[in-house]
């Protein structure tokens, strides 16, 4: 089968490498968002998916829009290929680019569609405390991710997997349905099944303001918007930016799931969910872990941490470092300093 990928950040990879690597598959082109500028010397990056193929001397197209870029738009149309694939590509493909090949443009996205349409399925699972997710191939229509659906594959999430984590599992998942799902397209197996709208839901773009700390809200709301958002949630302390990068909550519905490290220190934590201190307080300092802070329903044990401008550190090795005090407060002023992450999508 010849392809032409379409796909641009880590999580497209192992999807690429495997067809490549496929016998029965011909990746003809790739198509990815140009290089970006980034870092202190502000030079030009490619994609991840350009370095794997300028690696396998694979042609490497970067319209700045596929829409719209005639010499690409020609190039699509003479590779008379059976199908192209995207994964986490980045632009929207018009119709014209939908009805070039013969297969039509099959998708694998990070979700069990119809849940989760949208540019952060794996970021807003996390966020929503989501027990299951997984990888959906689909038909590509020209909605956003409303496209007929042709295979699933779901994996459970942990309490303590972050973005980071779950998005490398899901990246191989695709890699492996994308594989059945071409096969089956081309062999007449499988039937596509329409989406039911009334099912969906979204996952926008990550903002700004999303990854500001709101200490009022209950602590496993807080967990989970910090390994979803993970690495760049944040907060002030000593009027310091703080990202906070890992967290476990504490309490005796999640006492049972936690590490066995801290399932033996419950008897000097426990007393803290007492405190009618205000949220974003540091309550207690619990023993090689880190500092305990109150939120409005609760204890978030900090496990790792990043002051702005140094390395990420323990939470027992920060609170040391800085003699954290029992009384000091943490606090959150969304969309204040000019200094916090910027928006991400999907990792």
């Amino acid at each position: 089968m010849k392809l032409v990928f379409f796909g641009t950040p880590d999580f497209a990879v192992p999807s690429l490498e495997r067809l490549i690597a496929d016998e029965r598959f011909q990746v003809l082109a790739v198509v990815t968002q140009p290089d970006k500028r980034r870092g202190r010397g502000n030079e030009l990056v490619p994609s991840p998916v350009k370095g794997v193929a300028e690696q396998q001397g694979i042609p490497v197209w970067q319209p700045r829009r596929v829409k719209k870029d005639e010499v690409t738009l020609t190039q699509l149309r003479q590779s008379n290929a059976d199908a192209f694939v995207v994964v986490a590509y980045g632009q929207i493909l018009s119709q014209e680019i939908l009805d070039m090949p013969r297969l039509g443009c099959i998708n694998a996205h990070g979700s069990i569609l119809p849940k989760y349409r949208g540019a952060a399925p794996i970021q807003w699972s996390l966020y929503h405390g989501e027990s299951e997710t997984g990888i959906t191939t689909m038909l590509m229509d020209a909605g956003m991710d409303t496209g007929a659906m042709l295979l699933k594959s779901t994996t459970p999430i942990g309490l303590f997997d972050n973005a980071w984590d779950l998005s490398t599992i899901l990246a191989r998942s695709a890699a492996d349905l994308l594989v059945d799902t071409l096969l089956g397209l081309d062999q007449g197996t499988l039937t596509p099944t329409p989406q039911d709208d009334a099912q969906a839901t979204y996952a926008p773009l990550i903002q700004k303001a999303d990854y500001w700390l709101d200490w009022s809200r209950p602590a496993l709301a807080l967990h989970n918007q910090i390994r979803g958002f993970y690495p760049n949630c944040v907060t002030r302390l000593r009027d310091n930016l703080l990202k906070v990068k890992a967290t476990v909550p504490l309490g005796t519905v999640e006492l049972a799931l936690l590490p066995p490290e801290l399932q033996a220190t419950a008897a000097e934590w426990s007393p803290w969910l007492q405190s009618e201190a205000a949220p974003g307080t540091i309550v207690g300092l619990l023993k090689n872990q880190g500092a305990v802070v109150q939120t409005g329903a609760g204890l978030l044990l900090l496990r790792e941490v990043q002051l702005a401008g140094k390395r990420a550190q323990s939470g027992w090795d920060f609170a040391n470092g800085m003699r954290l005090q029992i009384g000091e407060r943490l606090v959150g002023e969304p969309g204040v300093d000019a200094d916090a992450p910027t928006a991400a999508g999907n990792i």
